[in-house]
């Protein structure tokens, strides 16, 4: 279902519900933002914090790729449209990506994530590793993927996280290079779309419709005046909401990628932090910065010196002579990588995406 554009409330409702959301604790966090710039520029940055070391490796995936969505007998099944370039999580999903048509899709951790069950409607299964591998290889915008996820043409089927004993619970955003954004959820076994070029930041637990409300009672307030400086969701929420917004549209794509990166870094978790009270409070492990206008994929690890870029304009994505490739960024993402990498990746044999 479609959710209509989070409405205003009296400010002290809104001030109410807001100071009860900040007493809620956060889980794996990540930020995602999107940025509006002078000449149409657009780019999509987000962080990916995490508790303990997770795998992650660039793809380069071709189009023409036969694909299953890896729930059983009756998983859905399709031909990859787009090509594209991701950040796998533990080479068993798809994280965050760019397709060739200027498409970026990300996965950040929600525990409130309730998914319908397989055999409720006879729906065909897709395993959540696959969820933002299926957005990118079948769409060029976001009007075009909500459209078709409207149709709930799929039934997620989520699995353990790898070493762990809990489910994994996601929600999913979008963007593309006309600057329009959305995000999907699972609420209470309902798919839930939130889409809205207002729609430029996203973190992790509470709900989205309740980070709206975050919104707009940090809009009351100002961010010249006061800002929230945790390192809980809501709290990251409202900085980056602030910020994005903040920073000068500047005509210069480099000067605007900085200011992007700058905004990313203000929201990420210093590497190695442990907070007692706040246990699942993680570190930033990377941080990825698309630019929709240049195709530029930048991507920035926390224990490395260097900030390296993929521009997909130089990827051979055609179904005919297309390969899958690699570039293997090492244990913790510590291999230094510098300027464009492009011609740096490597065939590989494509991984499986977890399943059932």
């Amino acid at each position: 279902m479609k959710m209509k554009k989070f409405s205003f409330r009296p400010s002290w409702l809104v001030l109410a519900g807001a100071l009860g959301l900040l007493q809620l604790g956060d889980a794996m966090a990540c930020t995602r933002v999107v940025y509006l710039g002078a000449d149409d520029q657009v780019m999509t940055a987000r962080s990916m914090d995490w508790k303990s070391e997770i795998t992650s490796n660039l793809w380069v995936m071709p189009r023409g790729m036969q694909r299953t969505g890896e729930a059983g007998p009756n998983s859905i099944q399709w031909t990859s449209k787009y090509g594209s370039l991701i950040t796998s999580g533990y080479d068993i999903s798809t994280t965050d990506g760019l397709n060739e048509a200027g498409l970026s899709a990300n996965l950040l951790w929600l525990v409130e994530s309730q998914y319908p069950d397989i055999d409720a409607n006879g729906k065909p299964g897709l395993t959540i590793a696959a969820w933002a591998q299926y957005v990118l290889d079948n769409f060029a915008t976001v009007e075009e993927a909500v459209k078709a996820l409207e149709a709930e043409p799929f039934s997620i089927i989520t699995d353990n996280v790898p070493g762990e004993q809990r489910l994994a619970t996601l929600h999913l955003s979008m963007s593309d290079a006309t600057g329009d954004s959305a995000i999907v959820e699972y609420i209470n076994g309902k798919q839930v779309i939130h889409h809205s070029r207002q729609y430029q930041v996203m973190t992790n637990s509470p709900i989205f419709e309740q980070q709206l409300a975050l919104d707009t009672y940090w809009t009351l307030i100002g961010g010249t005046n006061m800002l929230p400086g945790t390192n809980r969701a809501a709290d990251r929420f409202a900085r980056a909401s602030f910020y994005i917004n903040a920073v000068p549209k500047f005509t210069d794509p480099n000067f605007a990628l900085a200011s992007v990166f700058s905004v990313i870094r203000n929201v990420s978790v210093p590497f190695g932090l442990t907070t007692p009270e706040e246990p699942n409070i993680s570190s930033t492990r990377w941080r990825t910065v698309v630019d929709h206008k240049r195709k530029l994929y930048f991507f920035e690890s926390a224990v490395s010196p260097n900030t390296f870029w993929v521009d997909l304009n130089k990827l051979d994505f055609s179904s005919e002579t297309g390969k899958v490739m690699m570039l293997d960024l090492g244990p913790n993402q510590s291999i230094p990588f510098a300027g464009e990498t492009s011609a740096q990746f490597k065939p590989a044999a494509a991984f499986k995406f977890l399943g059932v």
